[in-house]
């Protein structure tokens, strides 16, 4: 059995495990991120895997690769970390920092949505013609778009499902990008403007909502809407046979599926419905970016 490292590097946490050809996660670690500057960022994912491997039974001359999830634009030919708008990294060299100070030559960077969908790809088992979308919808909402286990890239930055405009629920249904309207930290800005007195985060909205919270509910009711919008427009445009949602909003949510497939049945014509077959969340516990770095490795 191969083993290799997969790192899903964020603005928050850094988490790093080991995973086997097979997509299982061995083991894992995570550290707090330091985007103040980006020697320090760097050497909290160095910390982090350092961890790692310290903790493991898995020798380290067993480790066939690393593969490395990095939000924003990545050059994965010349291995450099183009930009990413919640780390300080601009045109950072990331692979041949990892090899220096990792020792390790087989190292694969991707954005992070990407690595994360490969694992629910594999997960899937889908068949070769079938096309699969995974959508995360967390502190940015993006998809990934993978058909025969290849992905649609366009010219590099296809899947911003965040960038499309939505209508909104206010009184002039004007637009904002759907990122504005239905992620994490939209959702909460949009709270505290509503609960004045509460230092609310996501996850209070949602525990209010579950309680019948008249506010939350209104507050998610919005989301749902904003979101429905831009997964009819994915649907229409690639009709995929299953679309797969990740991300902490959704993962710590599953409730809000039948609350988007409710809505999104009043847009589809006959010959869509389908999908709403084939919509579900995921079940890999927020792992997905580990296992489909670390996958993408033995690739």
């Amino acid at each position: 059995m191969r083993y290799a490292i997969g790192i899903d590097i964020g603005g928050t946490t850094v988490e790093a495990g080991i995973v086997n050809e097979k997509g299982d996660l061995i083991q894992k670690e995570s550290v707090q991120s330091d985007p103040s500057n980006k020697e320090k960022m760097f050497l909290q994912v160095i910390q982090c895997v350092n961890q790692l491997l310290n903790h493991s039974s898995i020798p380290e001359d067993e480790i066939y690769g690393i593969g490395a999830g990095i939000p924003g634009k990545i050059d994965r030919r010349n291995g450099v970390a183009v930009f990413q708008n919640n780390l300080p990294w601009s045109n950072f060299p990331i692979v041949h920092r990892l090899r220096e100070a990792l020792g390790i030559d087989n190292i694969v960077i991707d954005n992070d949505v990407y690595m994360a969908a490969f694992a629910e790809w594999k997960e899937a088992k889908m068949l070769e013609d079938e096309l699969f979308v995974y959508i995360t919808i967390s502190t940015g909402i993006s998809c990934s778009i993978i058909q025969g286990g290849n992905f649609i890239r366009g010219a590099g930055f296809a899947g911003e499902l965040g960038l499309i405009p939505v209508f909104t629920h206010t009184a002039d249904h004007s637009m904002e990008r759907l990122e504005h309207a239905a992620s994490g930290p939209a959702m909460q800005a949009k709270a505290r403007s509503i609960y004045v007195n509460e230092a609310l985060v996501t996850k209070d909205i949602f525990i209010h909502f579950t309680r019948g919270e008249s506010n939350a509910s209104r507050l998610v009711d919005e989301m749902i809407h904003a979101l429905t919008q831009g997964v009819y427009m994915i649907n229409s445009i690639l009709d995929p046979h299953k679309i797969v949602f990740g991300g902490s909003v959704a993962t710590y949510n599953p409730y809000i599926l039948p609350l988007l497939k409710d809505k999104l049945k009043n847009y589809l014509i006959e010959e869509q419905l389908h999908i709403l077959q084939n919509m579900e969340i995921s079940n890999l516990n927020n792992g997905q970016g580990i296992i489909g770095a670390g996958l993408r490795a033995f690739r």
